[in-house]
């Protein structure tokens, strides 16, 4: 979790959240991909230009592809049904689309839709379903396995762990399918991040200090989401300039990482993302982006970051407990990150989780889908 805290009982983490601390729907997202038209802004070509080292004219192209490729795949998830088994893009520019699929009969829609098929063993809903067994077993899980997800690449479900034969033996007693799953050694311990624009700071309870995520309304109700380890129904909050802002309305965590808070009228939310640079990237819808997408984020410790989607539907386990259907990614975050917003292109991505590493030396870092978060509150996005 990445949040900077004053002090949170019983919140040493073992996983990374993103807060600096105080104490630990489908609403109507606009679901139209970022136009290639549209030129990214200035500060999102500097972070990707220096994060993923591309070239001004490979980052248009990139976006381009990449916003083709959320489009495709929900017209190839449609066509294939049950068949499906994920997607990703690939390549320098995300020039390939590759979709998944278990029955080979299908590879003729995946190309007439505009994507290159692969045939696997396995059905996206059977990794679902091994990972969810791995879920339901999360708390028998050993302090040496924190993070286990859903990879497309491989069609497994991968388990880190620093102990293998922990790891696989929390495998077997969970019931999962064992053919299913892949061990994989790594010493990573992510861990939340504490601490109405997002990637903007506020504090909660005037101690801990989170990022704010995305605005949103409820009705004639203003406010915005958030990491649910922020804090909690009831807890108030203050903004980055220690002005009286709102309070907690709900929030989940552990099993999900999300929260909303709904602000007093001395605040405007406005459909915008704080790029750290002196200006804003406006936020146009919430399509969830592909695997191998790029991404970025926003966050009141370390700025703005950019890097790619590794891997979706991932589960980590925290020492509050485990969080389920994050996205893992490998852009950087510390602690009062937490909350802040992921997107990609003009696309609200999620909130930051938790994670693990710096900003200094590189990291690992998860964040809660938006889209789950605005249908569990009845929220609809606010736009730019």
């Amino acid at each position: 979790m990445l949040h900077r805290r004053t002090v949170l009982a019983g919140c040493a983490l073992a996983v990374t959240a993103l807060a600096t601390v105080a104490t630990p729907a489908m609403a109507e997202p606009n679901n139209s991909p970022a136009s290639s038209a549209v030129k990214p802004p200035p500060a999102m070509v500097d972070a990707m230009q220096r994060d993923l080292g591309l070239t001004p004219a490979q980052i248009d192209a990139r976006l381009a592809n990449e916003a083709k490729a959320m489009s495709t795949d929900a017209k190839v998830r449609a066509a294939i049904g049950d068949a499906y088994a994920g997607s990703w893009v690939s390549g320098t520019t995300a020039e390939s689309f590759i979709v998944a699929t278990s029955d080979a009969s299908k590879a003729g829609a995946v190309l007439a839709a505009g994507a290159q098929p692969k045939i696997v063993g396995r059905n996206l809903a059977a990794l679902e379903s091994a990972e969810a067994a791995l879920d339901r077993a999360a708390s028998g899980a050993p302090a040496s396995t924190s993070v286990w997800y859903v990879d497309v690449l491989s069609n497994s479900v991968v388990v880190l762990s620093s102990n293998a034969a922990e790891a696989e033996a929390f495998v077997a007693a969970s019931g999962a399918d064992k053919s299913a799953v892949r061990v994989e050694q790594s010493n990573e311990q992510p861990q939340t991040y504490y601490d109405v624009r997002g990637g903007d700071a506020y504090y909660i309870n005037s101690s801990a200090r989170c990022s704010i995520g995305f605005s949103v309304r409820k009705g004639s109700t203003n406010g915005f989401v958030s990491a649910g380890h922020c804090g909690r129904a009831g807890n108030t909050t203050t903004g980055y300039n220690r002005v009286a802002q709102g309070t907690f309305q709900g929030s989940s965590f552990p099993g999900n990482d999300y929260s909303w808070v709904a602000v007093n009228s001395n605040w405007t939310p406005r459909g915008w993302v704080n790029n750290y640079s002196g200006g804003n990237v406006a936020v146009k819808g919430s399509t969830a982006a592909t695997v191998g997408s790029s991404i970025c984020r926003s966050g009141s410790t370390t700025g703005w970051h950019c890097g790619t989607v590794q891997q979706l539907n991932a589960s980590v386990r925290y020492s509050q407990g485990t969080v389920s259907g994050l996205t893992r990614t490998n852009v950087c975050a510390e602690p009062g990150d937490s909350g802040g917003s992921f997107i990609s292109g003009s696309q609200a991505q999620g909130m930051t989780s938790g994670g693990s590493g710096n900003c200094s030396s590189g990291g690992t870092t998860y964040f809660q889908p938006v889209n789950e978060a605005l249908s569990a509150y009845g929220l609809t996005l606010v736009t730019g």
